[in-house]
């Protein structure tokens, strides 16, 4: 057995000089080749077509949302009765947004000592029960209506304050910031 040569690697003989017999044909497109390119460009800008026009149509009847817009109105504030200080402050707080919004605290630059959040619920017997909560959710589309029998701001009143005063707060919401309104001093029982 003889070992290869270089002239047998090439594809020639010796003595020979004519071409290689195998010679690489230049690529061509096809109509094939051309179609089965533009089918494969097709097919993802068709699903990205797909996939706008059905997010397109779910932002549009409205499921792609919206932030929270917060309106806070009828602040009213308890007078409070004899030496007894302590007293709630109550709000109707809408959210016309499309994303809920909670309710994280509530500040006056008018109110002395601490103020929070409480919720009061009726147990058996017909006691009352108070406790206190770190927020108060807020739905899209909806409100939160305060009262003496749910969701209330207890604080220390001012000794000054009467029927018909104006007493400042700052409610602070997790995406709607800061909303500053005034809240009325009202005899428990009168119209809220």
């Amino acid at each position: 057995m003889t070992a290869p040569t270089a002239e047998r690697t090439t594809g020639r003989t010796a003595g020979s000089t004519a071409e290689p017999t195998a010679r690489p044909r230049a690529w061509r497109p096809t109509r094939r080749r051309i179609t089965d390119g533009l089918l494969a460009a097709l097919a993802p800008i068709a699903a990205c077509g797909v996939a706008l026009g059905g997010l397109t149509t779910w932002v549009a009847s409205g499921g792609g949302g919206s932030p929270a817009r917060i309106a806070v109105t009828e602040g009213r504030v308890f007078l409070p009765y004899g030496d007894v200080r302590d007293t709630a402050a109550f709000f109707r707080i809408t959210n016309t947004g499309g994303a809920d919004d909670r309710l994280l605290k509530v500040t006056s630059s008018a109110v002395g000592g601490d103020m929070s959040l409480s919720r009061h619920r009726m147990t058996s017997g017909n006691a009352a029960s108070a406790r206190t909560v770190d927020s108060a959710r807020v739905p899209a589309g909806g409100a939160l209506a305060m009262s003496p029998f749910g969701l209330d701001v207890t604080l220390r009143a001012d000794p000054d304050w009467q029927t018909g005063t104006y007493v400042p707060f700052t409610l602070h919401f997790e995406r709607g910031g800061r909303i500053e309104v005034q809240a009325v001093v009202i005899r428990p029982g009168e119209e809220m």
